[in-house]
């Protein structure tokens, strides 16, 4: 009888044992990174009353900006933009329309280079009801000038969407789409951009049709990010092009029907490159060190509004902050090296509408996070340490 109880015992601890082994422990939630938000006031251009419409917001060489316009009581709208050197007290910038779409733009995408700002604007108008682009540069006196530009550098029967601006080293990129495929403008001085489209790499080819997203300065010149739809089949692949100058391209699909599905968004965080984008249910980073690319940690999910979706990606000194659609809980995440992230307490939830805009910048250990959801605009300054705690 003894022997039996002894064999059971025995038993039951080699069973407790495989169980123990068998079942990994469970990984630790992330703490979150909880910032010390400040709100910030913009002061309204002179002109007409009205509602400010904010769109982005860039940094580079101690300088911050902010642009969109100023929306009247009948819906007219004026272009305006914002400088700091603190990301706490603000200046208006001067516009300086130079066409007649010019007076009514929207200023929507923003982008720095040794300080100085250059902006995508546009105004939906002519008979068709065509987005009319132009280009804005900040010369010496600080005031921002628009760049007309020909209705078919932009537009034209193969438009289909101007997106993002980036300022670097060789000048000037903005990335966008045309029917022919991925495109880019490139200039050296934001004088002049000449639209580069149509040619290998960028066009739409028998391996699929791109659809370029982002675009940053990198070492070796342009780097532009985004997707490609491969010929026969309903889901996207993340991919990258690379550029010496801006008119040669060089097209890399990162994975292939992996869970992967595009890169919105890109930033260099300090030697390396870190894009994000939609991975299954949520979202993923991919990382490049070199000329190599590897896929980072994953973060956000189901139960945020639109899970896919990044509305912007900063960088700080210590690492990558990304926003997406979410809760105030839930949109904004960190990671100190593209691996590990960890979910940012904003000020306020981020809305997921197509009529909404949201954006963030960073520079050093500082960020600053416009949200605009159709009816009021606000804007938020962090700094200091991002270890969660």
């Amino acid at each position: 009888m003894r022997r039996g109880v002894a064999v059971l015992g025995l038993l039951v601890v080699l069973l407790a044992a495989c169980r123990s082994t068998g079942r990994a422990a469970p990984t630790p939630a992330p703490t979150p990174v909880r910032p010390a938000w400040q709100p910030v006031t913009l002061p309204v251009p002179p002109g007409a009353a009205g509602r400010l419409a904010l769109r982005d917001v860039t940094a580079c060489e101690g300088r911050w900006f902010v642009v969109g316009a100023v929306v009247d009581g009948s819906g007219g709208t004026r272009p305006a933009a914002w400088s700091s050197a603190d990301a706490v007290t603000w200046t208006a910038l001067r516009p300086v329309p130079r066409s007649p779409y010019g007076v009514e733009n929207v200023l929507t995408a923003a982008g720095c280079r040794d300080g100085r700002l250059a902006a995508v604007g546009g105004k939906t108008g002519g008979v068709h009801g065509n987005p009319r682009i132009s280009t804005w540069r900040q010369v010496a006196d600080g005031s921002l000038v628009e760049v007309p530009a020909e209705f078919e550098v932009f537009g034209g029967q193969d438009a289909v969407n101007v997106g993002r601006i980036a300022g670097g080293p060789r000048g000037w990129l903005i990335s966008g789409n045309r029917a022919t495929g991925a495109a880019a403008w490139v200039s050296p001085d934001g004088t002049d951009f000449r639209l580069v489209s149509a040619v290998p790499g960028l066009a739409a080819d028998v391996a699929g049709r791109p659809w370029a997203a982002d675009g940053v300065a990198v070492p070796a010149g342009w780097l532009v990010v985004g997707s490609v739809l491969p010929s026969g089949r309903t889901g996207s692949d993340p991919a990258v092009w690379t550029s010496a100058d801006g008119r040669s391209w060089r097209r890399a699909v990162l994975s292939a029907g992996d869970g992967f599905e595009d890169l919105q968004r890109v930033v260099r965080v300090g030697e390396r490159t870190v894009a994000v984008g939609r991975r299954g249910d949520g979202l993923g980073a991919w990382l490049a060190d070199g000329d190599g690319w590897r896929p980072g940690g994953g973060f956000g999910g189901a139960g945020t509004d639109r899970p896919g979706r990044v509305w912007g990606l900063a960088a700080r000194s210590d690492g990558a902050f990304a926003v997406v659609a979410g809760g105030a809980t839930g949109a904004g995440w960190f990671s100190p090296d593209g691996g590990r992230w960890s979910p940012v307490v904003l000020p306020a939830g981020v809305p997921a509408g197509a009529d909404r805009s949201v954006a963030v910048a960073g520079s050093g250990d500082s960020v600053v996070l416009l949200v605009d959801d159709g009816s009021r605009a606000s804007v938020w300054s962090a700094g200091g340490s991002w270890s969660p705690g």
